[in-house]
């Protein structure tokens, strides 16, 4: 049975965990961004999650941001969710919430355990109150440029008592535990490690979320699907391929006009993302 096409946050990425496939967090970092996306989405019959930064939001303007989203929505015949992405302190969380976002991920991960709960179940408090669903993370998911030692890269991953207690004591709506992924581009294959990722899925019972999904092979993100992973983010590789035809437009000295470099890295990154989109499984499903 096909899911609302106004279907929430949680929504989706239940359905995502129930039947075995992922929903993509592709982040808006423009206009032509955005566009990409949401057309993308309606053609391939997906749901989509819009991820919003703090960085973008400055760069774009959060008004800005949620007028481009709500007009996305109207239009829109599949899911397209407006979703915070690592917001940092319950103040801007709260400002999202306000402006109408549909959903945030609060990043208290750099806390200790105590306090990381603390503030991730006053931000659920507030947005469960509001109507809006919440993502948390515990461990930390650094830069794939980060250079750790394999005792280093341990004390870094989520270890799973302790994400069953964070994930009961929240209530979060979706949980990111860090597995050894990375935000960016990886030097070599990046090790995943699914038997933490396992026990995990066991101990929590609810949509898990794979950060850092720019560079993974696409049999470990399968594999990620099939042990609980409903959310996969996406950035790195649609503004590395962005900027690739931009600069490659730009060395005819003829091209001037915006159009003529920001359509065609548009039409780039809809490859980009329809590719992510049917690896993630979540293709015809709406």
């Amino acid at each position: 049975m096909k899911v609302s096409p106004k279907a929430s946050f949680k929504e989706v990425l239940t359905d995502g965990y129930q039947n075995g496939y992922a929903v993509g967090q592709f982040n808006v970092n423009g206009l032509e961004y955005l566009q990409a996306i949401v057309e993308v989405a309606e053609e391939e019959r997906s749901a989509v999650i819009l991820g919003v930064s703090e960085g973008a939001m400055k760069y774009v303007g959060l008004d800005y941001t949620v007028a481009l989203a709500n007009a996305a929505k109207l239009k829109a015949t599949v899911p397209v969710i407006l979703h915070l992405d690592h917001g940092p302190n319950f103040d801007i969380v709260m400002k999202c919430v306000r402006h109408g976002f549909d959903a945030v991920m609060f990043d208290g991960s750099h806390y200790p355990l105590a306090e990381n709960i603390a503030r991730t179940k006053q931000v659920v408090d507030a947005c469960h109150a509001a109507g809006v669903d919440v993502e948390g993370e515990l461990g930390r998911i650094g830069g794939a440029e980060d250079d750790l030692s394999v005792d280093e890269r341990e004390a870094t991953l989520a270890q799973p008592d302790e994400a069953r207690e964070f994930a009961f004591a929240t209530g979060v709506d979706a949980f990111a535990p860090a597995i050894g992924s990375a935000h960016g581009h990886y030097k070599g294959k990046p090790q995943l490690d699914f038997d933490r990722l396992a026990a995990i899925r066991e101990l929590v019972g609810r949509p898990l979320v794979l950060h850092g999904g720019t560079g993974i092979p696409d049999e470990d993100i399968q594999q990620a699907i099939r042990l609980g992973v409903s959310k996969i983010n996406v950035n790195t590789e649609n503004q590395s391929e962005f900027t690739r035809v931009v600069r490659q437009s730009l060395e005819d000295p003829k091209v001037f006009d915006p159009r003529k470099y920001l359509g065609p890295a548009r039409t780039a990154i809809k490859e980009t993302i329809r590719t992510k989109i049917r690896l993630f499984g979540s293709n015809g499903r709406y």
